[in-house]
């Protein structure tokens, strides 16, 4: 599932929802007042977000639907393929090397930040999944017992030592933590 577009509400420890925003806005604004107000998570980023509950149903609905990508003004480049022309700034060496290489400049720089990120090896995308795993613990499971040791864990990349430190947590708390270690909604495109 691609949490980049996906919520997680919990009510002290205990996950209560998981979904589209606009349905997770509904949920807390109509939860039980006397209860402990729901804290609710970005999926993708282990964030809070605040919530703006003001106004009617149709309103928060309106609110947090995600937003239509206005449709864009054609431009150079190649559109179909997701291709979107930016500035860069190089210096003259760098333009002259560019300009040698078959293919052009813009194919040249796509084949070198290709094999950058093959080169990376996902530690890029580890480094964010471990920092989403941490605010996501920060905020609900700072004062739980072992936060210190799996947080030393969740940065040293123990992802052992890491579940054993967290594995007298409430399941739902261990599972919406593990889950950010695990994901696998990077997405991933292949432009030549």
């Amino acid at each position: 599932m691609d949490t980049r577009y996906t919520h997680t509400a919990f009510a002290d420890m205990a996950r209560i929802a998981s979904g589209p925003l606009s349905e997770i806005a509904l949920l807390v604004k109509h939860s039980d007042p006397a209860a402990a107000q729901p804290l609710v998570f970005d999926d993708h980023s282990g964030r809070v977000v605040d919530l703006d509950l003001r106004g009617t149903d149709a309103e928060i609905v309106t609110r947090y639907q995600p937003k239509a990508t206005p449709t864009p003004i054609r431009k150079r480049g190649r559109p179909k393929l997701g291709v979107v022309a930016r500035e860069v700034t190089l210096l003259p060496r760098h333009w002259d090397w560019l300009s040698q290489q078959p293919g052009g400049a813009s194919r040249a720089l796509r084949r070198l930040v290709d094999e950058a990120r093959r080169a990376d090896a996902g530690t890029t995308d580890a480094r964010q999944a471990q920092e989403a795993a941490y605010r996501f613990m920060s905020a609900l499971a700072g004062n739980l017992p072992g936060f210190e040791e799996a947080s030393r864990a969740l940065f040293s990349g123990n992802l052992p030592a890491f579940e054993a430190h967290i594995a007298n947590w409430p399941d739902d708390v261990r599972t919406y933590a593990l889950q950010f270690m695990t994901r696998t909604d990077r997405p991933e495109n292949d432009l030549s």
